[in-house]
């Protein structure tokens, strides 16, 4: 079947909606976008993963950064910041893998980078792709079906 966004507008409409509501609230538009794709990484959607990547790219990002995201702790592509973020990703991303899904260490370090305005987009900027992958997970939505 379609995406279950596609097929109950006013759920696309929402869910564009909440995307939207994230912007220009203090996190830059690369950290986004790689938040974006590291969720989709983890959650196995590949839909999302090929789209936040090639989105990357036409907003300038590098193949580097692009290709490292999912190996992040280990690369030096990436700013203090975005660690921050990718961390509180990760971190949301599975909340059921530990009893503490977002530890105080992960908090406090992205406290230190963002105010409580962008740090609550980021939070749900986070939960955003997290639909969105699951959506797509449970149909099964193909690669290359979406238009940037």
């Amino acid at each position: 079947m379609n995406n279950p966004a596609v097929i109950l507008p006013d759920t696309m409409k929402a869910l564009w909606a909440l995307k939207a509501s994230v912007e220009n609230k203090g996190v830059a538009d690369a950290t986004l976008i790689l938040i974006e794709l590291r969720a989709s990484q983890i959650n196995g959607c590949g839909v999302c993963v090929d789209m936040h990547a090639k989105i990357g790219k036409q907003h300038g990002e590098t193949d580097e950064r692009l290709f490292a995201v999912a190996a992040w702790r280990e690369a030096p592509y990436f700013s203090d910041a975005e660690r921050a973020a990718l961390a509180l990703t990760e971190a949301l991303t599975r909340i059921s893998d530990r009893p503490e899904p977002v530890s105080d260490a992960i908090w406090a370090e992205a406290a230190r980078h963002y105010s409580d305005t962008a740090l609550s987009a980021l939070i749900v900027a986070i939960a955003n792709i997290n639909v969105w992958n699951r959506l797509n997970v449970a149909v099964r939505q193909p690669v290359g079906s979406w238009k940037v």
